[in-house]
C-alpha cells in the first residue's frame, strides 16, 4: 500500500487500549485498580502524557467512570468485544475524526504500568528510519503488537480486516505491512510488563516497592 508522506516532528495521538473483559482478574476494569497510590491507567497516562500530542482512551460501556482522567472516551465501532484490534481501530478513526494533523497513532495497553520514557521516540526513530507502516516494541524476544505506532492511513485496511475478514489478532494484521520491531531490556524489569492477574498485581506492587527504595523508577531504563 502506498503510505502518504509524514511529518518528522510531529507527536503521534496516544491511545490507551482499555476495552477488554478482564476474565483473569474476575472482571470490571483492570486500569482502575490501585498500584500504590496511583491506578494502573494513571500511571500510564503519565506515562504517554509527555510523549503524545493528546490521550485517548478506547474502553467500553458507560464512559463516566472514566470521568476523572479527562481524557475522551472512544467505545469500539465492531460488536461484542472484538479484542485490542478493534481499539487501534477506534483510535486510527478518532484521529482522522478529531485530530487530521495527527499522522500517527501510539497504542498502549491500560494495565501495563511502567511505559518507558522513551516509547515514542524510540518507536518514531525506527519507523521512518525503515519506512514501515507499524513499529512494535519488544522486549525479552518477543514483540508487543498491541505496544506500538502506527501509520494513520492504515484505518481503512484494518477496518476491513475486520468488519470482512474477522482478523482479531493484532500481530497477524500489523505484520501483513511493513514492520520493525524495537527491542527494550528486560532487566532488572520488562517495561511492558502488564497485570493480568492477582499475583501480577502484587508482582507490580513488590517492583514500586523497590523502587521506592531506591532501586530506581520501574520502566525508566
Amino acid at each position: 500500500m502506498s503510505l502518504e508522506r509524514e511529518a518528522t516532528t510531529s507527536r503521534p495521538l496516544g491511545v490507551i487500549l482499555a476495552g477488554g473483559l478482564s476474565r483473569r482478574m474476575g472482571g470490571g476494569d483492570k486500569g482502575l485498580l490501585l498500584l500504590g497510590a496511583r491506578s494502573l491507567l494513571g500511571r500510564v497516562c503519565d506515562g504517554l502524557a509527555p510523549q503524545c500530542a493528546q490521550l485517548v482512551l478506547n474502553a467500553n460501556g458507560d464512559p463516566g467512570r472514566f470521568a476523572g482522567f479527562g481524557l475522551p472516551v472512544v467505545a469500539d465501532s465492531p460488536p461484542d468485544f472484538a479484542g485490542p484490534l478493534a481499539g487501534v481501530l477506534a483510535g486510527l478513526e478518532w484521529a482522522a475524526r478529531h485530530a487530521p494533523t495527527v499522522s500517527e497513532i501510539v497504542t498502549f495497553p491500560a494495565d501495563t504500568p511502567f511505559p518507558p520514557v522513551d516509547l515514542v521516540e524510540r518507536l518514531q526513530g525506527a519507523r521512518r528510519a525503515t519506512a514501515a507502516a507499524v513499529a512494535v516494541a519488544a522486549s525479552a524476544g518477543r514483540r508487543h503488537h498491541v505496544i506500538a505506532l502506527w501509520s494513520t492511513a492504515l484505518a481503512p485496511a484494518l477496518r476491513r480486516a475486520l468488519i470482512e475478514e474477522g482478523v482479531r489478532k493484532v500481530g497477524a494484521f500489523a505484520e501483513r505491512f511493513p514492520l520493525v520491531a524495537v527491542e527494550w531490556s528486560a532487566t532488572p524489569l520488562d517495561p511492558f510488563f502488564n497485570v493480568n492477574t492477582p499475583n501480577d498485581l502484587a508482582a507490580a506492587e513488590a517492583r514500586l516497592a523497590e523502587a521506592s527504595g531506591g532501586g530506581g523508577a520501574p520502566g525508566r531504563d
